[in-house]
């Protein structure tokens, strides 16, 4: 079984670890960076077969499977100078590294994967986007939920874009618990009623037979309270102020700094 190396341990590192250790008969010997040392100390002391190493050469040195998982901004402080043999396999979780630039840092042949694994990995119910598919990181990927490797490069930008969307989800129910409070319902009961309600929601996407439009429809009476503020809210400028911000992101996404 290949050994896994994190080179940064911050949430999606940890949700990583997690999903490949929880509950796993076998589960492989995983290397972390001192980076996050907080972290990182407190999955060595969770797992026997995580190792904490004195550093980012040792990690990759150990690894069979390297992750590179430190934030974006850090990335040429952190990578400048590493050395990751040919025979490694590379999984890039920085969003916005063309593997070129990787390249040039870590000056390395070895196989080049880019992910966006999700903190529900740690769950084992979360689809990682992979970009190019590979038998190797494809299949780290099917252990933790499953992998859905994309064709380019475009692709893949286009579902970091996506992704990117998650905490505006979370804070659209945040925005209906204090719309709610303010006319008159506790706090508690509406987080509570809202948390049910979209868990409900949440579950028939797992019907992959209904497409979403299909899903909007089905939620909704023609002249009733849900098409009421399904058109006049979430209307054509707002789905054309969605529209542009994504785009905007997708440029700088393919254009990286």
């Amino acid at each position: 079984m290949e050994r896994i190396g994190f080179i940064g341990t911050g949430e999606i590192s940890k949700a990583m670890v997690e999903g490949l250790c929880d509950g796993a008969e076998t589960p492989p010997g995983i290397d972390l960076s001192p980076r996050g040392a907080a972290t990182a100390a407190e999955l060595a002391a969770a797992y026997p077969n995580v190792t904490v190493r004195t550093g980012n050469q040792e990690v990759a040195d150990h690894a069979d499977i390297v992750v590179l998982a430190v934030r974006r901004a850090d990335r040429r402080e952190a990578l400048t100078g590493l050395r990751i043999g040919a025979d490694k396999t590379v999984i890039n979780v920085i969003p916005g590294v063309p593997h070129e630039e990787l390249r040039e840092l870590l000056d390395t042949d070895a196989d080049l994967v880019s992910a966006i694994p999700l903190p529900t990995v740690r769950e084992r119910k979360s689809v990682t986007v992979t970009y190019p598919a590979h038998p190797v990181a494809d299949a780290l990927f099917d252990r933790l939920g499953g992998a859905q490797p994309v064709a380019d490069l475009t692709a893949y930008n286009v579902c970091s874009s996506l992704s990117s969307t998650i905490s505006t989800h979370y804070a659209y129910l945040a925005a209906l618990t204090d719309w709610a409070a303010r006319h008159g319902l506790p706090t508690e009961a509406a987080d509570r009623y809202l948390r049910s309600l979209y868990q409900g929601v949440g579950r028939s996407l797992a019907d992959e037979t209904r497409t979403l439009h299909r899903l909007a429809a089905e939620h909704e009476t023609p002249g009733g309270s849900n098409e009421r503020v399904r058109t006049t809210w979430f209307d054509e400028t707002n789905t054309d102020a969605l529209g542009a911000t994504l785009d905007g992101l997708l440029a700088d996404l393919e254009k990286p700094e």
